[in-house]
């Protein structure tokens, strides 16, 4: 089949949905679909990189508790319209279709079975509470819809009531597992790793209280902060006026010093507040054997079993937060338990996994269509054939 990836923020750059994408590009190629990935433009970036079609410029806004991407452009309708013509794609795959205002002119003209990928998870979205009328004729052109987790299911469903898949979002194991550790981290002191844009809901602040109370106690701790955003001169400072020792800003990282750190952590915390549909992040740190702390939120309870794959935390409890650090660090069984068993849990994420339950999918809502006479005109590829019976795992 040939296969359109529309991602209303910019790729290639930075941020799950783009991560996603980019990932389930890779599979569905190597699962021998023709893939095309729909997406804006940012600055200076050519208007066709191979498989990479931009239209319009993005422009980011505050949404979330973070930061979205609108797409713009004054000739977005004859845009898409040659786009569509030249491309003849039999499936046109959205994440975050709802988002203005590339999905949207896509999914309007679109005569391909349509599928809808939502990530998000917030509480009340005043953008979805006012636009959901709007929207609704949007939502009706989706053939099938897809969420990343229970949490994202149950926060869209709350403003587009409707059947919902539950595909996750993958992972890489090998990447993070056969990662080398960083050598100068390796001299005993135990090193805490945080990975994530430093804005509030992501809680680097209470994990800086933590790691304070640690210290004050008399603990040796190092923590290193893998990331940028509005709230990192608010961290610097905090560090600094508690002088708090050991503690380092990296910034951003390349993947593979990524991986390599994942590999070189004692301990790795995600202390989110909220507003997060799906650890993708805590999958990474488990692939390369990290221990997770993690709060105790809606979609982090999708990766991480409590004690089992990871520790549970209240979110925005520093002290709780303090004392699972200190349980995990001073404890050598429970650290190679919840090491090996976050190792053995990222398995079940594998892109592998998730691009064949993507396809699966596809092929459902294909057959389905068929059935009641109901496919697009644009769907031009075999109906594909149900999949056989899966093998079950040991």
């Amino acid at each position: 089949m040939k296969i359109g990836l529309v991602t209303p923020y910019v790729y290639p750059m930075p941020g799950g949905v783009n991560d996603h994408v980019g990932s389930l590009y890779r599979v569905l190629r190597s699962r021998g679909h023709d893939v095309r990935i729909i997406t804006s433009s940012h600055g200076l970036q050519k208007a066709s990189e191979g498989d990479v079609i931009r239209i319009g410029k993005g422009f980011s806004v505050p949404f979330n508790g973070s930061m979205g991407t609108i797409t713009l452009s004054p000739t977005y309708l004859k845009q898409v319209r040659e786009l569509l013509e030249r491309e003849q794609f039999d499936v046109l795959h959205f994440h975050e279709p709802f988002v203005p205002f590339l999905s949207l002119v896509v999914l309007t003209l679109s005569k391909s079975v349509n599928i809808g990928t939502f990530h998000a998870f917030g509480g009340l979205s005043l953008s979805y509470e006012f636009g959901r009328r709007v929207m609704g004729d949007y939502a009706n052109r989706l053939h099938g819809r897809i969420a990343v987790s229970p949490a994202a299911r149950h926060f869209i469903s709350r403003y587009f009531p409707s059947e919902y898949k539950i595909v996750p979002n993958g992972v890489e194991p090998s990447r993070y597992r056969n990662a080398v550790p960083i050598s100068r981290y390796r001299d005993g002191v135990p090193n805490v790793l945080f990975v994530g844009r430093m804005e509030p809901r992501k809680g680097l602040i209470h994990l800086l209280r933590a790691i304070r109370k640690m210290q004050v106690n008399g603990e040796q701790v190092r923590l290193l902060i893998v990331g940028t955003g509005p709230g990192e001169r608010e961290a610097r400072r905090y560090v600094l006026t508690r002088q708090l020792n050991d503690v380092e800003f990296l910034g951003r990282v390349s993947d593979g010093e990524k991986a390599q750190l994942f590999k070189t952590a004692d301990v790795f915390v995600s202390p989110a507040t909220g507003r997060e549909s799906f650890g993708i992040v805590l999958l990474e740190a488990m692939s390369a054997g990290a221990p997770v702390i993690c709060s105790d939120i809606h979609g982090y309870r999708a990766v991480v079993r409590r004690e089992r794959d990871g520790i549970l935390v209240p979110p925005a409890d520093s002290d709780a937060l303090a004392d699972a650090l200190g349980r995990v660090i001073h404890d050598p069984a429970l650290k190679a338990r919840l090491s090996a068993a976050g190792i053995e849990r990222s398995e079940l994420f594998t892109w592998d996994r998730v691009g064949a339950s993507v396809d699966e999918y596809y092929g459902f809502v294909i057959r389905r269509l068929a059935e009641q006479g109901a496919l697009p005109s644009g769907f031009n590829a075999p109906i594909p054939a149900p999949p056989g019976p899966r093998r079950r795992s040991a």
